[in-house]
């Protein structure tokens, strides 16, 4: 089993940045892809980011160009970079990790996710 733990969520005005950290522990060394999703407490999580063990990485369209997903192996630390923040970006962001082969469609991965984060709130005003 794999923990999480977000962090770097807050509020910002629209146009702004936040960058956000997930660090992991435990058995790390079964993971295959490392991901951000968003959503709210008691609903549906959608996919935002994901990136593998080679560092491929994939987005979903509404954050291409503005959001940046990546991994320090050393650290064990997961990152998002998120710019030109809009208020459609406000939710809650959580961790995600997964043991399998998941396929490429981020809305469908939510389903193969093995370990989440406690999430961190993100507010665009």
């Amino acid at each position: 089993h794999v923990q999480l733990v977000e962090s770097g969520g807050g509020s910002v005005e629209a146009g702004g940045s936040l960058r956000l950290s997930c660090v992991a522990s435990g058995n790390t060394n079964r993971v295959t892809n490392w991901g951000w999703f968003r959503g709210y407490p008691g609903q549906r999580r959608f996919g935002v980011a994901r990136i593998d063990n080679n560092g491929l990485t994939r987005y979903v369209d509404s954050v291409k160009g503005r959001f940046t997903i990546s991994r320090d192996k050393a650290e064990n630390t997961l990152h998002l970079q998120m710019n030109s923040l809009i208020p459609e970006d406000t939710a809650m962001y959580y961790c995600g990790v997964d043991t399998g082969a998941p396929p490429e469609d981020l809305d469908s991965w939510v389903q193969w996710i093995d370990s989440w984060g406690q999430g961190t709130q993100v507010t665009v005003s």
